[in-house]
């Protein structure tokens, strides 16, 4: 059974962890258990029984939505679950009034790129460099919710 809730200051290590193991240049646990405090973002989790085995952070600003991070443990994808979490991902943004969606992607990460382009989003830029460790452009996609 699989559950999608607000994250709680109990799966901050849970989530860091999937964060060291999905990303090359991981947030630290400092910056996830600070973060989830910011105003304008919301941290989901995505659980298999009581085990967090995903995350998204969305950060809501004068009507736009940026998907920050999304994440799943490896030993999970190809089953479908990162739809889940897209899923609410798109639903919560209707709910609170957003316009548009947007975010950034590795160019390399065709995965990615096709599950976004699967709900909407249309790739609109690069941003040069954008990303380190490996150094990389970024791929900006964005999606209309009106």
């Amino acid at each position: 059974m699989f559950l999608i809730r607000k994250m709680t200051e109990e799966d901050v290590q849970s989530v860091s962890e999937i964060e060291s193991v999905c990303f090359s240049d991981p947030w630290s646990f400092d910056t996830i258990k600070e973060g989830q405090k910011n105003r304008f973002d919301t941290w989901l989790v995505l659980l298999e029984g009581d085990t967090v085995i995903g995350f998204l952070i969305l950060r809501i600003i004068a009507f736009e939505g940026e998907l920050l991070r999304i994440a799943l443990r490896p030993e999970y994808r190809g089953r479908g679950l990162a739809k889940k979490l897209m899923d609410q991902l798109v639903e919560y943004s209707i709910h609170n009034s957003v316009k548009s969606l947007f975010l950034e992607v590795r160019n390399s990460n065709e995965t990615a790129r096709n599950l976004y382009s699967s709900y909407g989003f249309i790739e609109t830029g690069i941003r040069k460099n954008y990303y380190k460790n490996p150094q990389e452009d970024a791929v900006v996609m964005c999606r209309d919710l009106t």
